[in-house]
Parts: C-alpha cells; sequence; structure tokens
C-alpha cells in the first residue's frame, strides 16, 4: 500500500480546489462573452481578474512550498537544491506576455 505525500498545500487542498473552479468558471465565462461578440474592454477585464485570481493561486503554493517543503528538504539536507527549484519556477511565474 503506497500512501500519498504531504504537500504544501494538503491542509488547505479543499479551498485551493474551490478556489480553481471558480477560476475555471471565470475562464468559461470570458468563453461566452466572445461568443456574444462582448466589448474588448470588458473581455481583457475579465482576463485581468483571471490572472489576478491565478496569481494569488500561485503565491500560495510558493507560501506554502517555502514553509513545507522548503522546511522537510533543508531538514534532509536538499535546501540549496530545493531554493534553486524554487527560484527558477519564481521566473517562471513572472515571465509572461
Amino acid at each position: 500500500m503506497t500512501t500519498t505525500p504531504t504537500r504544501g498545500y494538503t491542509a488547505t487542498k479543499d479551498q485551493l480546489q474551490s478556489r480553481l473552479r471558480r477560476i475555471e468558471g471565470q475562464v468559461r465565462g470570458v468563453e461566452k462573452m466572445v461568443d456574444e461578440d462582448r466589448y474588448c474592454i470588458d473581455v481583457l477585464t475579465q482576463i485581468s481578474a483571471i490572472q489576478a485570481a491565478l496569481d494569488k493561486v500561485a503565491l500560495g503554493l510558493l507560501d506554502d512550498h517555502a514553509r513545507h517543503c522548503m522546511h522537510h528538504g533543508a531538514a534532509e539536507g536538499k535546501g540549496e537544491e530545493m531554493a534553486t527549484e524554487m527560484m527558477a519556477a519564481v521566473g517562471r511565474l513572472m515571465r509572461r506576455g
């Protein structure tokens, strides 16, 4: 029997999934707006809201990673490797557009 590993977000997984479902609904709403030929600026405003919501999810995951995963990784002697990995992820998040 294998056990699922504990991740930094495990304690708030339900909240995370709920937030992602809301974002998914927002994306469907934008699709509908385009289908209905809504005003460009209104569509862009909704896209901006979606990006902000995804950024909030990403920052929460980074916080969980720093407080949980990196803490355990450092205890196992992998702190430097994990810091490099996290900074690469931050770099990818910041390189949009």
